[in-house]
């Protein structure tokens, strides 16, 4: 007996055929550019008549169908009830109940994290684990046990296996399982960054290239001239360049007291997850759009802003911003670059000055701006707390190469010993004493997370830049605001 999902399916399916139909007998006659003659108009109507009675019953089965999900019981309340006794004539042993939590953002990832964390490198130990205290992860718990079978991580991270497959319940599958949690936590990550603001929202997007690929450009044009009758003509010459953007690794390490990682608190979970997604942001966040940044050979790449076009601010009013938009767009409008991807970059605390600041009528001078972003004079607006204090970027978003291979990976460590200092060298011995500790000897763990990414600015024109802006901050209560 069908029940009333299946009736509904083949209802669509027939109504489906039959409006492909419709357009079959349309497009005949458009195709002879002709009227529909006597046998196609009866075998269009007939057709538009049976459309019309499918649509009534797939109306009213629907209809039924969500009586009768409202009065239905679920199955963890018959099985309670009924335990392995027979209901409606059927068997209930076999019922499985599963838990469709949804989680926040990178919280799965947190807890794959911590399992492996407690596991301390045992990879069945984090299985068991994982099992007890998150069943209803399912992706946590495949890819846990795929490794206590002896996948690798860096293949589950990376590899792709030719005889592998989605459908393979212990092999492929969990590679799968596992790209996609990770992929939520970068999914949590990303939009809380400068980068990860671009293409969201109504930002232009920036130009994404793959990692390793050489990217020719034209740096300037030639000539041509007119030329008299009989006179040799004047040779012109262009000059090229080509620019290749390289693997670059982002990588931070956070510490924990063992205190804090308790399973039975959620609030640790987020946490760990937190810790780690601050930990990449900020890196990112600053080496994105600090002027200083310089690039660093086969190490990281230079700032969009350095050796961009620097423009010093005129002052604080509301006409003073608006004269100092005028002198940050002029590097564009000079180079004939049209900046129709263009994005203001600025500090929380600017957006909020300028979002306050209002006319003689109590009206907002910049409507549109909030501490968050928004617009600023039509152009979209992103907010970073890692922007230099005093510095506005205006960038043409198309202007930015960007690679990003869209993964982070995590690794946890109790018994390593670190230097605790933001400048490490590679030879231990160079730190003092007192700035290496032990995570096993302070009961601390140490999270470790990286992701490749690489920029660069495609062409001079496509930033430039404010410093000394003290937009908002005037002492007379009359001057803007």
């Amino acid at each position: 007996m069908k029940t009333i999902a299946e009736q509904l399916e083949a209802l669509r399916a027939t109504r489906e055929a039959h409006q492909k139909k419709l357009g079959e007998i349309a497009q005949k006659s458009m195709d002879e550019s002709r009227s529909f003659n006597t046998a196609e108009q009866e075998e269009f109507d007939d057709i538009e008549g049976q459309i019309k009675a499918l649509d009534g019953d797939i109306d009213r089965l629907t209809r039924l169908q969500a009586v009768q999900a409202k009065s239905a019981v679920p199955a963890a309340q018959i099985v309670k009830e009924h335990g392995s006794a027979n209901v409606g004539g059927r068997a209930l042993d076999a019922v499985q109940v599963k838990n469709t939590q949804k989680l926040e953002k990178g919280i799965e990832f947190a807890r794959y994290a911590m399992c492996q964390l407690k596991a301390k490198g045992n990879p069945e130990l984090a299985f068991r684990l994982a099992e007890k205290h998150y069943p209803e992860s399912e992706r946590v718990v495949n890819t846990l046990k795929a490794q206590a079978e002896g996948a690798d991580l860096g293949n589950i991270m990376k590899a792709v296996v030719e005889a592998g497959t989605t459908l393979d319940a212990t092999f492929a599958s969990p590679l799968v399982d596992y790209q996609t949690f990770a992929g939520d936590f970068v999914e949590f990550q990303r939009p809380q960054s400068i980068i990860g603001q671009f293409g969201q929202g109504g930002v232009p997007g920036l130009n994404p290239i793959p990692f390793n690929v050489r990217i020719g450009g034209q740096t300037s044009g030639g000539s041509a001239s007119w030329v008299g009758e009989g006179n040799p003509k004047p040779l012109t010459a262009f000059d090229f360049n080509a620019v290749e953007l390289r693997w670059a690794k982002v990588a931070a390490i956070s510490v924990l007291t063992n205190e804090l990682i308790r399973f039975s608190s959620p609030s640790a979970e987020r946490l760990v997850r937190d810790a780690l997604a601050a930990a990449v942001n900020e890196r990112l966040d600053i080496d994105f759009i600090d002027p200083a940044k310089a690039a660093v050979a086969n190490v990281s790449p230079a700032s969009i802003t350095n050796g961009a076009t620097a423009v010093a601010s005129s002052g604080s009013d509301a006409d003073a911003i608006r004269n100092d938009v005028k002198r940050l767009w002029a590097p564009f409008i000079a180079a004939r670059n049209p900046p129709r991807s263009a994005v203001y970059l600025m500090d929380s605390t600017t957006a909020l000055a300028v979002s306050l600041m209002q006319n003689p009528l109590g009206q907002s001078e910049f409507p549109g701006l909030t501490m968050n972003g928004g617009t600023f004079m039509g152009v979209p607006v992103i907010v970073s707390d890692y922007i230099p204090a005093g510095v506005v970027v205006l960038v043409n978003a198309r202007d930015i190469w960007l690679a990003d291979d869209g993964q982070v990976t995590v690794d946890a460590s109790q018994e390593a010993s670190l230097q605790m200092l933001d400048n490490p060298t590679n030879n231990s011995a160079s730190g003092t004493a007192t700035s290496m500790v032990s995570m096993f000897q302070t009961n601390s763990t140490a999270f470790r997370a990286e992701r490749y990414i690489n920029w660069q600015r495609r062409r001079a024109s496509g930033v430039a830049y404010l410093t000394g802006v003290a937009w908002g901050e005037a002492t007379d209560p009359g001057a803007g605001g």
